[in-house]
């Protein structure tokens, strides 16, 4: 019989790996990504865990959502970006406990013990204490978000081109995405251009001009992160492509095909409270929500199992070494670490670029600490930001160089490319960008699924029943929170 590759609990490949240091990724994004690629082949034992089985492009998200590119464009199996690398071994499921005095991962009803921990497991969407808007409007974090987004506003198309109800008709051809950042923005500029384009090729009974999308949010400008002068062309440029701006505006509530506004309690001049009057509501048939991000659940775990601080968006206030305070084992990177130790004291933000400098930077300390070795400081090189707004249109902001209009969609495009962690993607997605800049055609205009499916989705591992209809769990049972013999569908918060 062929020996188990299963090198945690039976014998590993190499009988030398058995005495090599145990390192425990969970996540594989970015930074988990990127931390595997240094520790390849290096003496030590890797174990990446992670709820999906694929590195998902994040970034790209919104093209999946408005039909520009397919999901296998932008996700790429971990087994075979780093699974095939002897020292390191995949494993599917949800990390639900940390044990640190033990120093084990609790995960599919089993206990594994780590001598470095990494956690990588990235950010989720919150809707500020309003979880009940979460399947009026749904996010944009996995691929089940944007596959809901692209099918509610194609079937809601579908609808208007049967409908005789010029009212009805009006509704089904509006979209409302909460939330100016870079995603709405993106999402807003990409699903104007494809309803102008689907009407105006595709649809025989519907008007482009009742297509609306509009893009609200309580900031008193889009990409209010980026610098004035470049949040200004972002802003002009989705108002020629036809995008609504509604901003200094907050959601009050969110019903079906409702969203009802509210003005931002604000300070008048002279001191009096302005108030936050009542600005009706809005109503269309596809909601979205790109608004708020919040740390993965992880990240308040650890605080409560070791007294580590957080920070108002749920990150971990991490070390100069991305250690958690009086635990130097464990690493916190990425959308999960609260990094102030920069040369300005500004908090590294949560983007790409940070995630692979952190991963990679964590992954050689490691090392450096097993061979006796002090590595440098981590120093982050800002790569600056960007966004997309249409085609050929993007505004970057390279380390004080704004540039915007198409040099800006070509240094968008650029790095983009460069950060997708796989080659066949890279090919594919620069083969359908220009393909649709050429031709204005979008490649992956598929409704598939039912209503909400994509909303609540259960991922992890799924077990099988054996014929009898119980399951024998492997190894030893663990005690916490997850119990369950065989995983079911069930509608959660992501």
């Amino acid at each position: 019989m062929a020996q188990e590759r299963f090198f945690l609990e039976l014998d590993p490949p190499q009988s030398a790996m058995a005495e090599w240091p145990h390192v425990v990724i969970v996540g594989g994004g970015f930074a988990g990504l990127k931390a595997c690629h240094v520790l390849a082949g290096q003496p030590v034992r890797v174990t990446l865990i992670d709820k999906r089985n694929f590195n998902l492009f994040q970034p790209l998200l919104y093209q999946v959502a408005s039909g520009l590119v397919s999901e296998a464009d932008v996700a790429s199996p971990l087994r075979q970006m780093v699974g095939q690398v002897p020292n390191i071994q995949i494993l599917l499921g949800e990390v639900v406990d940390i044990d640190t005095d033990a120093r084990e991962v609790v995960f599919n009803d089993h206990r594994y013990a780590y001598d470095h921990l990494v956690l990588a497991s990235g950010s989720g969407s919150t809707y500020f204490g309003h979880e009940e808007w979460r399947p009026l409007a749904p996010p944009m974090k996995i691929l089940e978000h944007a596959d809901e987004i692209r099918r509610r506003l194609l079937m809601a198309l579908e609808e208007a081109e049967q409908t005789r109800d010029p009212g009805r008709r009006r509704f089904l051809q509006s979209v409302v995405v909460v939330g100016a950042g870079p995603a709405g923005c993106e999402l807003a500029g990409s699903l104007i251009e494809l309803m102008h384009r689907a009407v105006e090729r595709d649809f025989k009974q519907l008007d482009r001009a009742q297509c609306r999308v509009i893009l609200l949010d309580a900031v008193d400008r889009v990409l209010p992160a980026m610098p004035a002068d470049l949040s200004a062309d972002a802003a002009a440029y989705l108002q020629r492509a036809g995008v609504e701006l509604r901003l200094n505006t907050m959601v009050a509530a969110i019903e079906p095909g409702r969203v009802i506004l509210k003005r931002p309690a604000a300070v008048a001049a002279d001191g009096s409270d302005a108030g936050a009057d009542g600005l009706g509501d809005l109503e269309a048939a596809t909601i979205c929500w790109t608004a708020g991000v919040r740390a993965s659940r992880l990240g308040r775990l650890l605080a409560e199992r070791t007294g580590a601080p957080l920070d108002r968006g749920g990150r971990l206030q991490v070390e100069a070494d991305f250690s958690l305070p009086g635990h130097p084992e464990i690493r916190a990177v990425g959308d999960l670490c609260h990094y102030a130790h920069t040369g300005d004291g500004r908090v590294l933000p949560g983007m790409a670029g940070p995630a692979v400098q952190m991963g990679g930077w964590v992954a050689r300390d490691i090392l450096a600490g097993l061979e006796g070795r002090r590595s440098k400081p981590f120093r982050w090189f800002d790569l600056g930001s960007m966004a997309v707004i249409g085609p050929w249109y993007a505004v970057a902001d390279l380390r004080g160089l704004h540039v915007s209009g198409l040099a800006g969609w070509i240094l968008w495009a650029l790095a983009h490319l460069a950060f997708i962690p796989d080659t066949e993607n890279r090919i594919a997605l620069f083969s359908k960008w220009m393909w649709q800049i050429a031709t204005r055609q979008r490649t992956a205009l598929l409704i598939t699924g039912r209503p909400d499916q994509h909303l609540g989705v259960d991922v992890g591992l799924e077990r099988a029943l054996p014929p009898d209809g119980a399951i024998q769990s492997p190894g030893t049972p663990a005690s916490g929170p997850l119990n369950r013999l065989i995983s079911t569908p069930r509608i959660t918060a992501m």
